[in-house]
């Protein structure tokens, strides 16, 4: 294999993973939730932060939203993505595989509770912002990194 397809081939290995690892983490975090906060929240730090069992049948932050809308844009963001990782996107800089895997997988995250339960599973609660969950804070964090990554090349 030459130098190209090795140096496509990781940033595609790093998303993949990356995405994969997300859905894994944020659905199995979604059913410990469903588990063990059904019979109501769970004080942490002095009640600074609970986690608390909410189901959102909106969008981002709790908005009134149609779930057809989320379901669509959740949807065409990952169909973006993906095209862009196929057409070798991913490979530039080097963390981009792991940026888009995080967004794609909250996506994705997301998506599934959409699709299986008519509304997103959120379950950590700071008191002080919408309740969330582990899907939020990678695509948060896939956003935050991208938008850091464009700020730093110009």
């Amino acid at each position: 294999m030459g130098r190209a397809s090795t140096s496509r081939g990781r940033p595609l290995a790093l998303f993949s993973l990356a995405a994969a690892v997300t859905v894994a983490l944020d659905q199995a975090t979604k059913a410990l939730a469903i588990s063990r906060l059904e019979q109501g929240p769970l004080p942490l730090l002095g009640g600074m932060i609970q986690l608390k069992l909410t189901r959102n049948a909106g969008s981002a932050f709790g908005l009134a939203t149609p779930s057809w809308v989320a379901i669509a844009v959740s949807v065409i963001v990952c169909v973006v993505v993906l095209l862009y990782v196929a057409r070798g996107g991913a490979a530039h800089p080097p963390t981009r595989g792991l940026v888009l895997g995080l967004i794609v997988g909250g996506a994705v995250g997301n998506l599934v509770d959409r699709l299986r339960t008519g509304a997103v599973i959120d379950f950590v609660d700071l008191r002080v912002w919408p309740v969330f969950n582990v899907a939020d804070i990678a695509i948060t964090v896939g956003v935050g990194l991208l938008m850091i990554e464009i700020i730093r090349r110009r």
